[in-house]
């Protein structure tokens, strides 16, 4: 009697064991279908931006672009009037450099002194009419 069922566990766990296998070996077919159809998609979507390069390369050419400014824009030729000379520019305005200094951010600090901010009211000024006590 024993060995009867010892002889069925031995089979029920020989069956589950085959099922185990066969639930591994569908999961990795799945898996591998899976894998090769993300690769598909990674390949046209490649394809997809080179093809994209490529007509942005050439939408953007300067030879297309020339031929449609011609062609829809109404633009006069440069004439030699319209170019001015450096010496009818305006100065630049002197742009303010501060002395080196040993401590730089101290030298920051006392800059932002004396900076106006929002948290501080303005000092009031003495006119003609205000009295002093």
């Amino acid at each position: 009697m024993f060995v009867r069922l010892l002889n069925l566990g031995v089979i029920a766990a020989l069956v589950l064991a085959a099922a185990y296998v066969y639930d591994i070996k569908y999961q990795s077919t799945l898996r591998a279908e899976r894998v090769a159809k993300l690769r598909h998609e990674i390949q046209r979507e490649r394809d997809a931006i080179a093809s994209l390069r490529a007509e942005w390369a050439r939408l953007g050419s300067p030879q297309r672009i020339q031929a449609l400014a011609q062609r829809h824009l109404e633009l006069k030729p440069l004439q030699t009037q319209q170019i001015d000379s450096f010496d009818s520019l305006p100065m630049r305005p002197p742009r303010i450099v501060q002395p080196p200094s040993d401590d730089p951010i101290g030298a920051m600090l006392e800059d932002d002194l004396t900076a106006p901010t929002g948290s501080i009211a303005p000092a009031p000024s003495a006119g003609k009419g205000d009295r002093q006590r």
